[in-house]
């Protein structure tokens, strides 16, 4: 069965589309949805089938952590164990947008999500469908990207069905999330920090906000 491509308002999503994507992800499933990098696969972190679920999907080796998406510095702050002073000022300075902080994990997050890491890497996108989407599911969702390991990225919906339409339920579509970039990651470790990887947002505006 071919995914369901549902069309969705990415500025003004509509509210029972939301509720119905939101849906799929309480029960159990992996569902592709944009953001504002590029699409990615959304599914409940504390939900091991749906775990299991992610790394099949992409193909993707259980070696490599998932993303975790939010819609608040609080709710990131939840998801973290004690989260560094650092964190805050970057959060503060960048989210939503293109940063992923990777930070040690709040206990509750499954080891699975972290790849037996004992670390989370956390999002907060600016997207309006995101956004909506988890205060709709009433929690945060997995943000890695939609697509085959190995394969590009998808920026829009027409590339996640050719890559992923076989292997998950259903991919919102709001046209091109005109990313060209992954976000930057930062990983945060007590007082210190190293760049995982320069995306989005370039280094020196994370050394300016850091000075």
């Amino acid at each position: 069965m071919p995914a369901e491509l549902l069309r969705v308002n990415g500025q003004s999503p509509e509210p029972d589309l939301l509720r119905y994507a939101a849906d799929f992800i309480t029960r159990g499933s992996v569902i592709a949805i944009p953001t504002d990098t590029f699409y990615g696969l959304a599914a409940d972190p504390f939900n091991l089938a749906a775990v299991d679920e992610i790394y099949r999907v992409k193909g993707r080796p259980e070696s490599r952590a998932l993303p975790i998406l939010v819609n608040s510095i609080e709710q990131a702050i939840l998801l973290a164990r004690k989260a560094p002073r650092k964190f805050l000022r970057l959060a503060q300075a960048f989210w939503p947008g293109g940063l992923t902080l990777v930070v040690n994990a709040a206990q509750r997050i499954p080891l699975k999500v972290t790849a037996g890491t004992g670390r989370v890497a956390l999002r907060w996108p600016n997207s309006t469908l995101v956004r909506r989407l988890i205060d709709e599911f009433e929690g945060p969702v997995t943000g890695t990207s939609a697509n085959i390991s190995g394969f590009p990225s998808c920026s829009n919906a027409e590339q996640v069905m050719k890559q992923l339409g076989a292997r998950v339920p259903l991919v919102l579509d709001t046209g091109e999330t005109g990313g060209t970039l992954a976000s930057t990651i930062v990983e945060l470790t007590g007082d210190t920090w190293r760049i995982g990887r320069e995306g989005a947002i370039p280094v020196a505006e994370i050394e300016k906000a850091l000075a």
